[in-house]
């Protein structure tokens, strides 16, 4: 379960404190998925980064799984990303000097217990239709296949949670479909907890739990 109480974030700023969420609180349990929608610059990239262990909030607390991540030291903490979280980012973040099948493969390369990671990610590129590409470097893909291959890393792990941020933001109509369609159906399969912060209406309608953060508050979409 992921559970965010009362979380704020605040920057330094020449005219004092810049507060960019202010008692955000959400919740999740196996299996949920929730889109995130609101202006840019409304904090949804920094909630999803410290819901994802990489940014310590100014307040409030994070747990997955009954663990508080920025309670670990910072090797711990490194270690818990890897094993429980996922992320695919706007920008598929991709090696160019590594193959396909590399990339999909670089979060299992710290860990003990993938044996059968190469198998894995197989079968995954495979899922996203990307078995005829294990081989080539991602400046021999498609915006739309580099962002599946991203796909195929963020699920190598197993992760418990799962974390887009703009996942079709760069992609035309027809690859943002299919990549929204390929990532709620892994989603499903997985029995992830998933959250997408997005800008896209249409893939935003495709959850069933729909959040707006505005004016750093982060409330149910409509209300």
């Amino acid at each position: 379960m992921l559970e965010i109480s009362h979380v704020a974030k605040e920057y330094p700023s020449p005219r004092g404190p810049l507060t960019v969420l202010s008692g955000v609180s959400l919740a999740l349990k196996r299996g949920d998925s929730a889109a995130i929608m609101g202006p840019s610059g409304a904090g949804k990239s920094t909630l999803l980064y410290i819901a994802g262990g990489l940014e310590p909030p100014t307040a409030g607390v994070v747990t997955l799984d009954g663990t508080n991540p920025y309670q670990l030291a910072e090797k711990q903490l490194a270690a818990f990303r890897n094993q429980k979280i996922g992320f695919i980012f706007q920008d598929h973040c991709l090696l160019p000097q590594c193959s396909v099948l590399e990339n999909v493969l670089i979060p299992t390369l710290v860990a003990h217990d993938a044996a059968d990671a190469p198998r894995r990610a197989r079968e995954l590129l495979d899922q996203v239709g990307l078995a005829d590409r294990l081989d080539h470097r991602p400046a021999e893909l498609s915006g739309g296949e580099k962002q599946r291959v991203a796909l195929a890393r963020a699920l190598i792990r197993r992760p418990h949670l799962l974390l887009c941020d703009e996942p079709t933001g760069n992609l035309d109509e027809a690859s943002a479909e299919r990549v929204a369609d390929l990532l709620m159906e892994l989603h499903a399969g997985q029995q992830t907890m998933l959250i997408v912060v997005t800008h896209s209406a249409a893939l935003a309608a495709r959850f069933p739990l729909r959040y707006e953060l505005r004016h750093a508050n982060l409330n149910p979409a409509g209300a």
